[in-house]
């Protein structure tokens, strides 16, 4: 029997085994059976709420577990290690920082004590739309305060979760863009309830896609939802939505570092068992040189991720970290997965290997949540003093 994949940065120890033990009993035939049907792993994601995982950073006084995004980061990553696609469920760990940062004391007693004992889900944020793509500041979708309530009007695409979601954090122009004197200004953030808004001014149109990734379209004709749902500021929206998207981006390099480490550890043990020409594949450097250099990238990529976790968890600016360990541990795993298959030969194109469902699953992270040519725009503008590209 193959040895386990032991990785230099392991942290938490602890943790990783009482994930482990949970992710174990959901097996590559659950989550190939999901892929094959669509489907939504609610069994799984219930699991999860149950033993409090998905609460992990909502504070102890709200029935949550205290812990910073660096525990979060874990969970995220052991669900993609063990085979699993955290995909599914990685929202409410990064819209948290929203609600967390810059709700109000009545806001969070009013939600987080639900969702931290799973009868609240917060797993969708809206904020990309079909005409402005990641150019946000552009953003159509209007919220018009009238008395104790604001009136919602426009059109989101590519947001996830949504139908299995209670809540969803939105971000709409309570401003006009020509009436503010930075583009960043005039944009606020609410909470949604999914449960009146949906049939009621808010249409949602599932999009069939390559992964049964569960994304859709939102149509807002006259919503109407309580002024009290407002978080922060209004008009300050763009700025508490960056503490979301630097934990999402910070989650997802995670995710992908767990799926960089499960690709590896089948082409390891598929080339250490595969024998041709009567000896194993992994005997041949050919075949173990693109394995070992697809390690190498994971681990790399690894530390950028827990740098990212200090600083935001230290409450430091970690724009460039999390976007740059976004885009290399998106990048390690997209490697880790063609190495894996290539590995497999013939195999890794049949459903049972299970290597062709999860080379599917990280093809995603090239392109969203931020894709890598505007990470690397950020890092030309921002880190090198190079002329903003757009």
């Amino acid at each position: 029997m193959t040895a386990p994949l032991a990785s230099a940065h392991d942290h938490l120890p602890e943790l990783r085994e009482s994930l482990r033990d949970l992710c174990g009993r959901f097996g590559d035939d659950y989550w190939l059976r999901l892929d094959q049907a669509g489907a939504y792993p609610d069994d799984f994601v219930k699991a999860l709420t149950d033993a409090g995982w998905l609460a992990a950073m909502i504070p102890q006084e709200y029935g949550g577990s205290g812990l910073g995004l660096a525990e979060a980061s874990v969970i995220m990553e052991e669900i993609s290690r063990s085979g699993g696609n955290a995909g599914t469920c990685h929202g409410q760990m990064y819209n948290m920082g929203t609600l967390l940062r810059h709700g109000s004391a009545a806001q969070k007693a009013r939600w987080l004590p639900d969702i931290a004992r799973g009868a609240l889900r917060l797993q969708s944020m809206a904020v990309t739309e079909p005409g402005t793509g990641t150019d946000t500041t552009r953003i159509r979708t209007t919220a018009v305060r009238r008395g104790d309530h604001y009136r919602i009007d426009g059109q989101k695409v590519w947001i996830s979760r949504v139908l299995h979601s209670d809540l969803m954090i939105l971000l709409a122009r309570t401003t006009p863009l020509a009436d503010v004197k930075r583009k960043t200004e005039g944009m606020s953030i609410f909470m949604i309830d999914l449960r009146d808004a949906i049939g009621r001014g808010l249409e949602v149109r599932p999009i069939a896609n390559m992964v049964s990734h569960d994304t859709n379209e939102l149509f807002f004709d006259g919503l109407e939802i309580p002024a009290e749902n407002l978080i922060g500021a209004e008009g300050q929206g763009f700025r508490y939505i960056l503490d979301g998207l630097n934990a999402e981006r910070t989650l997802i390099a995670a995710e992908c570092i767990g799926d960089g480490y499960w690709f590896v550890d089948r082409a390891r043990r598929y080339a250490g068992e595969r024998r041709v020409f009567e000896r194993p594949i992994g005997q041949n450097q050919g075949v173990q040189f693109p394995i070992a250099e697809s390690f190498i990238e994971v681990e790399a990529a690894n530390l950028m991720r827990w740098d990212a976790c200090r600083r935001f968890d230290a409450g430091q600016d970690c724009g460039a970290q999390a976007n740059m360990a976004k885009h290399l541990a998106a990048k390690a795993a997209w490697e880790a997965a063609n190495v894996c298959l290539q590995t497999h030969g013939g195999f890794g194109f049949a459903a049972e290997y299970h290597v062709e469902r999860k080379f599917r699953e990280v093809r995603l992270y090239q392109v969203a949540p931020i894709s890598t040519n505007l990470i690397f725009s950020y890092v030309a503008e921002h880190l090198l003093g190079l002329p903003r590209s757009f």
